[in-house]
């Protein structure tokens, strides 16, 4: 499993993923699940991957190769994201059309999402999410961002706090702190967190850090994100049921 993140903010995008991937308790690795193609002052793509780890991998090679004029389109030439988007769907379609019945034979699914991020010039920024049929969805302002992978544990913060007008390093701070809600309460979400924060109409990749075990503001993250919680938490009263309740008898 894993847990990638994009956001579609009003100053640009904000990009984020695990890099564990894992096929049972014993055999647990790490992958970088994020992929940048760049143009400079042209585009910039931002691909996240999750589920089968060689379907995204052969996803990603097509286009990859595609780059170099051999397979799948060229999406450094594709006249728009949602072009591109076209392009991810069809390398998805080209990989279940060699591998998914060599895949159902073996009993494993045909499972895969990416998410795609980025700009071209002439057109604002855009975030999709890219199913393993080929076809895909537009982040939109009612939902501003995209989770794939283990999910649930931090959806919660995004769907109280997350606002398009955030500036980028706060749309990056609580993406550290979805991230680190998830890897709390699920193995198979791990360390490093890979970053990207591209800033709307630069056409370059943007801020990119690698989170580590030790890395002191995620460190920091982890220490005040739990203290604030705690002190919410003392700063409720308790729910007022004591009298409600029948004093227990001693147990004798």
């Amino acid at each position: 499993m894993t847990y990638c993140v994009g956001l579609l903010l009003n100053d640009g995008l904000v990009f984020a993923s695990d890099c564990r991937t894992n096929a049972g308790i014993d055999n647990i690795a790490t992958y970088r699940k994020m992929k940048v193609f760049a143009k400079d002052g042209d585009r910039t793509l931002v691909f996240l991957s999750a589920g089968n780890l060689a379907v995204t991998q052969a996803a990603l090679s097509l286009l990859e190769e595609g780059t170099r004029g051999k397979k799948a389109g060229n999406i450094l030439k594709a006249p728009t994201m949602f072009q591109v988007a076209r392009l991810a769907g069809e390398a998805f379609r080209e990989v279940h059309r060699i591998d998914a019945e060599h895949l159902k034979k073996h009993n494993y699914d045909f499972n895969a999402t990416l998410l795609l991020g980025g700009q071209i010039k002439g057109e604002a920024p855009r975030l999709f999410q890219i199913y393993a049929a080929g076809n895909f969805i537009e982040a939109m302002p009612d939902t501003p961002y995209f989770q794939i992978g283990e999910t649930k544990y931090g959806k919660p913060v995004f769907d109280r706090l997350l606002k398009q007008s955030m500036s980028l390093a706060e749309a990056a701070k609580l993406t550290l702190i979805s991230f680190d809600s998830t890897i709390r309460s699920n193995l198979s979400v791990g360390l490093p967190i890979d970053m990207m924060c591209y800033r709307r109409d630069t056409l370059v990749p943007g801020y990119q850090e690698r989170f580590t075990e030790g890395h002191p503001y995620l460190a920091e993250i982890r220490r005040r994100w739990g203290e604030a919680l705690r002190r919410s938490f003392e700063d409720i009263a308790p729910l007022p049921m004591n009298e409600a309740i029948p004093e227990l008898e001693s147990v004798r």
